[in-house]
This record gives C-alpha cells, sequence and structure tokens, in this order.
C-alpha cells in the first residue's frame, strides 16, 4: 500500500480547496502565516484566486481604511476632478470655491445615475455636477442646488414650475445632497476612506512623513502615465514589490543599478513595508536612475538611495533623488489588476535642457521593469490557481515584509485593526559580511528577523 510522505507544512491540515466563504474571516484559517516570521507560511491559495475571497477583502481591506488613488496636482484648483474606483464603488474628487478636498460617491440621490463619467477632469460648467439623466444638480460641496436647473432646455417659458419641488410634501433637497467619502493628501499623492468614522491619514502613514519629510513631496509632480492589465491578483504584484530575493533572476538590468547587496529593509511603524538600496549605483547599458538633476534639499542617504515602499493595501511608491515611480494597482478581479504607472519629478530636475530625454530614458527602464515583474507575477498566478498547491514557506531572510504585509491583510479580514510597529533602526542592512561564493548569488549572514 502507498502512503503519502511525512510533511510538516502548516497547510497540510486545511480542507481540500476552495474554503468555505466563512473560514476567511476565521483567524484559524491563517495559523500559519500568524507565525512568527523565520516560522511563516504563505497565505492561503484561495486569497489569491477565489472570487469569495475577493468580495469580502473589497468589503474588510478597501472599504475600512485608506487607498492612495492618484496625485493632489490632478485636483489643483476649484472644479478640477477625478473619478476614482474604490472597492467597486465610483467616487468623485474635487475641490469647491473655497478650494478645500471634497469626495462624493458618484451617485445621483434621485435615481442613482453615474453623474460623471470615470476620465472626467471638471465637474462641468460653473462648478456644477449635473446629473446626465434628470438634470438633478449639485455644487462642488455636495449642496442639491436644484432639482432640476434649466439652463440650456427647451421648456417653455413660463412652464418651469412644472418640475419645481419646493412644494414637494416631505422633501427638502437640503437632504439630498451628494454622499460624501473622506478624503485626504500626503506629498503627491491623493487618499480616498470609505469608512463612516475613519481614522486619520497620519494614523495610517506611521512615520513616513517624517522619514521622506526632505523630499518635499507635495511639490513633485506628475508626468507620463502608463496603464497595464495585470491578469493576477494585486497582493501578488505587491509581494514581489516588497522583496529583492528575484532580482538577479528576473531584473538582470535592474540588478546592476539596484545591486543585490546594497538593500536594506527600511521601514517603521506604519500600514507600509519598506526596503531601499544605498547606494544607487551607475547607469548600465539598459538605462538605470540616473539622468535627471537631484532634488538640491536632500542630504545624507536621501541624497544617494532609492526608496520603495509598499502603501498598504495597493500601490507602490518607488523615491529616488532625482524621480519617483509610482504603481496605482486597482483589483478589479481575484486573478485581475489594472495598474497604473506614473512617473513623476521635482521641478528642479526639469530645468536642464536635457530633461526630456531623461525622462524618455527613465520611463524606458522603468517600463523594461514592470514588464519582467508583471510577467512573473502572471505565471505564479497560474500556479496558484492550480488545487495541488495548498502554500509555500516564506524564506525569513528575503521575506519579511511580506510577512508584516500578509499579517496586515489577516488583521482586516479578522477585524483586528492594527498598525504594525517597526524596526528599531532606521535601516537594518541585510548582508553584514561581504558576498561570498559565486557572482549573482547572495552571501553573507543577515540578521535575525524581527519577530512580529
Amino acid at each position: 500500500m502507498t502512503t503519502a510522505p511525512a510533511t510538516t507544512d502548516p497547510h497540510a491540515a486545511l480542507p481540500a480547496r476552495p474554503l468555505d466563504a466563512a473560514r476567511f474571516t476565521d483567524e484559524a484559517t491563517d495559523g500559519g502565516t500568524r507565525l512568527p516570521v523565520e516560522l511563516s507560511s504563505t497565505l492561503i491559495p484561495d486569497a489569491y484566486s477565489s472570487p469569495e475571497f475577493f468580495a469580502l477583502e473589497r468589503e474588510k481591506v478597501f472599504a475600512t481604511g485608506w487607498v492612495a488613488v492618484g496625485f493632489a496636482a490632478d485636483v489643483d484648483r476649484p472644479g478640477a476632478c477625478v473619478v476614482v474606483d474604490v472597492a467597486g464603488r465610483s467616487i468623485i474628487i474635487t475641490r469647491n470655491r473655497r478650494g478645500a478636498l471634497r469626495g462624493f460617491h458618484n451617485v445621483c440621490r434621485h435615481r442613482a445615475t453615474r453623474l460623471l463619467d470615470p476620465d472626467a477632469r471638471e465637474v462641468g460648467r460653473h462648478g456644477r455636477i449635473r446629473c446626465p439623466y434628470h438634470s438633478w444638480t449639485y455644487d462642488t460641496d455636495g449642496a442639491c442646488l436644484g432639482t432640476p436647473l434649466f439652463e440650456g432646455s427647451d421648456i417653455p417659458a413660463g412652464q418651469e414650475a412644472v418640475f419645481d419641488t419646493s412644494v414637494a410634501k416631505g422633501f427638502d433637497r437640503a437632504d439630498y445632497g451628494l454622499l460624501p467619502v473622506a478624503v485626504d493628501t500626503w506629498g503627491f499623492l491623493l487618499f480616498v476612506n470609505l469608512a463612516a468614522d475613519p481614522a486619520p491619514l497620519a494614523a495610517q502613514l506611521g512615520d513616513l512623513p517624517q522619514r521622506f519629510a526632505n523630499y518635499r513631496l507635495e511639490q513633485w509632480r506628475p508626468g507620463r502615465r502608463r496603464t497595464y492589465d495585470v491578469a493576477a491578483n494585486y497582493k501578488l504584484v505587491g509581494e514581489n514589490f516588497m522583496e529583492y530575493y528575484h532580482l538577479p533572476w528576473v531584473h538582470p538590468e535592474l540588478s546592476r543599478v539596484s545591486k543585490f547587496s546594497d538593500h536594506y529593509r527600511w521601514q517603521g511603524p506604519g500600514m507600509y513595508t519598506g526596503m531601499c538600496t544605498t547606494p544607487v549605483s551607475r547607469n548600465g547599458e539598459a538605462g538605470g536612475w540616473d539622468g535627471l538633476r537631484p532634488l538640491s534639499s536632500l542630504g545624507g542617504h536621501d541624497a544617494d538611495s532609492g526608496r520603495f515602499v509598499w502603501l498598504f493595501p495597493s500601490t507602490a511608491l518607488s523615491v529616488l533623488p532625482n524621480h519617483a515611480f509610482v504603481l496605482l494597482n486597482r483589483p478589479v478581479a481575484a486573478n485581475r489588476t489594472v495598474e497604473t504607472a506614473v512617473l513623476l519629478t521635482h521641478p528642479e530636475s526639469l530645468d536642464d535642457p536635457g530633461a526630456e530625454d531623461e525622462l524618455d530614458q527613465l520611463e524606458r527602464f522603468w517600463d523594461l521593469v514592470n514588464r519582467q515583474d508583471l510577467e512573473i507575477v502572471e505565471r505564479v498566478q497560474e500556479g496558484i490557481e492550480n488545487p495541488a498547491y495548498r502554500g509555500g514557506r516564506l524564506c525569513f531572510r528575503f521575506e519579511e515584509p511580506l510577512h508584516r504585509f500578509q499579517n496586515m491583510v489577516i488583521d482586516r479580514m479578522v477585524g483586528i485593526d492594527r498598525v504594525p510597529g517597526g524596526d528599531a533602526d532606521t535601516m537594518t542592512r541585510m548582508f553584514p559580511d561581504p558576498p561570498a561564493t559565486a557572482p549573482g548569488v547572495p552571501g553573507g549572514t543577515p540578521p535575525r528577523p524581527r519577530r512580529r
């Protein structure tokens, strides 16, 4: 008789896939990921492939906290707007007549018509948001102005009263303003929070504002933009961004700019994971991060480092001394993510005559690196959907940020409101000893991993 081999796999006790959706909110389901990082295993495969998990995750992760959705520069004046999607809800972000930031559900209070199209950049004439169905109209503070107003209509003169709802019984248009949504900014980023009583954005950012204080991020402006349709779960995109374990094999060009042995963990308290490259190496044949003039306010490590932060739940933030590269990841299904890649610069960096050529080079280099990443995460998605795979063991020396992120996801799924702490040191060097053995193969003895 054939018997199965003995195993220490923490996933072996799980029932056959797929799990009952109710178990996705049970702490015991992710017991292997809750262990200290040196003993831990990955999230269950259903977290990346199950439509039921995805539906719960939208409500418990994306509808309960701050989500980066765009750029403050895109709403830099009264009436300018962007329309974004968070947890399946369409949201309008604009500025009122006084320049204050405002957010609203993109829903008319009459019969729920979507008010603005996804590509809208202005709310409408005279700063009014007008429903295309029955012309109910709102101002940029969300107040209902009229039901309807009649500019541009062919209603006969003197007949406007037929449409006047001011005499309707039990109706006060003051009760029918747009449904508000919390919005805020940090640096160049724009955030939305769908919760009814959200905590301040600062609580989620933790120490990031202090870490980036010298970068003057609020002055940076978005420029080149590309969109990628990714056949993978957004968490796989994020987990790939959080670790450099894969660099020698997936990114030969990037490895010449961001050397494996020059990586540090760079994270304190906050809803994020962080690492950095110090120093950034000079460009190789395929390009790199050199070119544009670096920001004059930077000194010390900031002047020669790349900072790489995954903002929970779905945004990649890469900040170099002379530019930034942001990936806004919008989950649209368990196995599909729409990713918007944006290159940002500080005005100082664009003063030189050759700045446009340098931007072209940066855009090509980031596109190369990003396509390499997306190809590999799509291969991971294919493998993770194989029912034979039940989960894997984390490589604790290089994947502590994944462990940190995955436990943030579990916290939200089981209803725990917690902001993780960070390393005692500002930067934790991963290779205290010189690299050894063969070229391209990591050596040295990394420090013992931090327990969660």
